[in-house]
């Protein structure tokens, strides 16, 4: 029996210095297309959108830190596409992009307002297919993911990655928020849910829940790790 197609394309282009997993995902019955956290290299970003023949229709912002929003102005106002997200307890982090960008050698990093900002239990419509927004606090307090049932697909940002998690060190961080971001929003969706981090390599919820030292079951149920500070994430 064939396999359908899925409802959803992907591809990444690791941006900036911190190589940033700015992922683009498109509706493959329209060809639409949204770029989740367009941290830099936009026109490269662009240029392979136009290649495949889509349609950069939104800009989705998973967190407010420099390498995943600050190229969202240039972006939207090179396409004209709205620019959605994250939840507003990012704001100050999104005012902040200009100081964080001389910090990290990106000075064409700027500030924006979103077209609409995002809470737990919304949804984005991208030409045919729906994703469930959940709000995940706890590297940043706006923190969000894009989840899409059909396609049993997610981009994370810095919440969970393949064998870590994303820092809690940060002004309004919150380590205990974090996990449970990953236990209450993300276990749920199903182990078989393949997700692209913030940065790394991709992995599924499953293996993580399996095998992370962060937040495994087994992790839980003991003494975790301290995560060691590096970079943004």
């Amino acid at each position: 029996m064939s396999q359908s197609p899925s409802p959803v394309g992907v591809f990444v282009t690791p941006v900036t210095p911190l190589q940033q997993n700015c992922t683009t995902v498109w509706c493959t019955a329209t060809m639409k297309a949204a770029v989740i956290d367009p941290g830099g290299s936009v026109d490269i970003v662009m240029g392979e959108i136009a290649r495949r023949g889509l349609t950069l229709d939104q800009i989705w912002i998973t967190h407010g830190h420099l390498d995943h929003a600050g190229g969202a102005a240039e972006m939207a106002e090179k396409s004209g596409a709205p620019i959605v997200g994250p939840h507003p307890a990012d704001q100050f982090w999104i005012d902040g992009i200009p100081a964080q960008g001389q910090m990290y050698g990106l000075p064409e990093a700027r500030t924006f307002v979103p077209t609409r900002w995002l809470d737990e239990g919304d949804t984005v419509e991208l030409g045919e297919t729906t994703w469930d927004v959940r709000h995940c606090p706890g590297h940043t307090p706006g923190h969000v993911i894009f989840y899409n049932a059909k396609a049993r697909f997610a981009q994370v940002g810095d919440v969970l990655f393949k064998g870590s998690v994303g820092r809690t060190d940060f002004p309004q961080s919150d380590p205990d928020a974090l996990v449970r971001s990953v236990v209450e929003k993300l276990w749920p969706l199903g182990d078989d849910v393949t997700f692209v981090p913030g940065h790394g390599p991709i992995s599924t919820l499953g293996e993580e829940r399996r095998t992370n030292p962060f937040v495994s079951d087994a992790a839980l149920a003991g003494t975790r790790p301290v995560r060691a500070a590096s970079g943004p994430a």
